[in-house]
């Protein structure tokens, strides 16, 4: 039994350096992420302040009118509708559409899959922020404003800081979300972790070390981002005492 484990790891990962394959597959699947997460991000606090900014203050502009009742309801319809679409379709039907019909002229996969991954990780983040907005109690905008701050500088130096603690171990758990998701990357030809270890299986034709190996990796990952996440927590209520 023992001798056949070491005939199989050396055959999957010894034998022509097959263990940089994974190392390759890692390092794609880690650009993926990172760069897919500040795409999420960045998208998921637009929607979420123009959400949350109509959810508070639609009934007041409602009765005043005007240009800006408008272009907050208009963009407070683009929002819906992103998010609509971008939650109701899987992520791995957005990628293949992102590819082979918008993108369809580009040669750029990782580009491609980077962006996709980000516009869907928005519409998450953005619902996870704009959560946290809503949970904030009414009185700290009033005190906000009593300071003299405007509704901006009341969300930028009052609300989000509180935000951002309310949020964060949910914001934790999307980006481990986002890195399980990245691996249908190998649909477009992507050569992530996931693709990677399918390729050293179809090569050796030996599926239990490669596959075992991919799971293994992807749940290091995710046991540090937990032990991250735990810490971050932890310190933040030490500084709340």
């Amino acid at each position: 039994m023992f001798e056949k484990l070491q005939a199989d790891f050396q055959l999957n990962f010894i034998d022509n350096d097959r263990w940089l394959m994974l190392l390759k597959g890692l390092l794609a699947t880690l650009e993926i992420t990172a760069v897919a997460l500040i795409i999420g991000i960045a998208i998921g606090i637009i929607v979420a302040a123009v959400r949350s900014s109509y959810d508070k203050n639609i009934e007041s502009m409602k009765r005043k009118g005007g240009a800006e009742y408008i272009l907050l309801s208009g963009a407070n319809l683009l929002c819906r509708v992103y998010l609509t679409i971008i939650r109701g379709t899987p992520t791995v039907v957005q990628l293949l559409i992102a590819y082979y019909i918008i993108f369809a002229s580009s040669t750029n996969s990782l580009g491609v899959a980077m962006l996709s991954f980000g516009i869907n990780s928005g519409a998450y983040v953005a619902e996870i922020i704009r959560g946290g907005i809503m949970s904030i109690d009414e009185g700290q905008f009033e005190a906000g404003r009593s300071l003299g701050f405007n509704y901006i500088g009341t969300m930028r130096y009052v609300v989000i800081p509180q935000v951002i603690k309310n949020v964060l171990p949910a914001l934790f758990n999307e980006f481990i979300v986002l890195i399980k998701e990245t691996s249908v990357a190998g649909y477009i030809g992507i050569e992530d972790l996931t693709k990677m270890g399918d390729l050293i299986r179809s090569r050796t034709f030996s599926a239990f070390m490669p596959l075992i190996a991919v799971a293994l990796m992807y749940l290091v990952l995710v046991m540090g981002l937990s032990y991250l996440d735990d810490r971050l927590e932890r310190r933040l209520r030490k500084n709340e005492r």
